[in-house]
């Protein structure tokens, strides 16, 4: 390392609210999702209606997926936000570790068993495609939140808030929240 150059700080790869089966469930879901169906991932992403989804995947296609992981019955109960990610994919799915029963989730969705090794999707999710204007918005803030977050990784200094977004990005994605909540889905 150059005698200038700041130490590497390790990455904060997630932010102690999920359990850790919870994160298990999450690193087979994105293997899953990358190894197999060849979608790139983002983890803890916020959409324009400030819900933040657990896995975002984007495939090959354009096609967007949002996986929901419930660690626990408990989880399942307390957490009815779901429905609100629903208007920013093509296809949404439940993940859940093996211990938990797949009774208790709605028929109508996908759903997904996982643990940190890999993950199976069990139940397929509908088809439920997004609008033009708002794959577009969803897009564009998705490549922005992901090159936010490699130069995060890549610079961990001054101005660089620890969701990846600086203050002027969270600005502009107050303008780009207001535009994609105007467009239909």
């Amino acid at each position: 390392m150059p005698p200038d150059a700041s130490p590497s700080v390790p990455p904060v790869l997630h932010d102690a609210r999920q359990s850790a089966t919870a994160l298990k469930v999450q690193r087979g879901v994105m293997r899953l999702l990358r190894q197999q169906l060849d979608f790139c991932c983002l983890a803890e992403f916020t959409l324009a209606n400030n819900r933040r989804c657990d896995v975002l995947g984007i495939g090959p296609k354009g096609e967007i997926w949002i996986v929901e992981i419930k660690s626990s019955l408990e989880d399942f109960r307390v957490d009815q936000k779901w429905p609100d990610y629903k208007h920013y994919c093509d296809r949404f799915f439940f993940a859940k570790p093996a211990e938990l029963d797949a009774d208790i989730f709605p028929e109508t969705e996908g759903l997904m068993v996982a643990d940190a090794h890999g993950a199976e999707i069990i139940r397929p999710a509908a088809l439920e495609t997004l609008s033009g204007a708002r794959r577009k918005a969803l897009m564009l803030r998705l490549a922005r939140t992901g090159a936010d977050r490699v130069h995060a990784l890549m610079d961990p200094g001054p101005g660089t808030a620890h969701n990846g977004r600086s203050g002027h990005d969270e600005k502009k994605g107050r303008e780009n929240k207001r535009q994609e909540q105007s467009v239909p889905r």
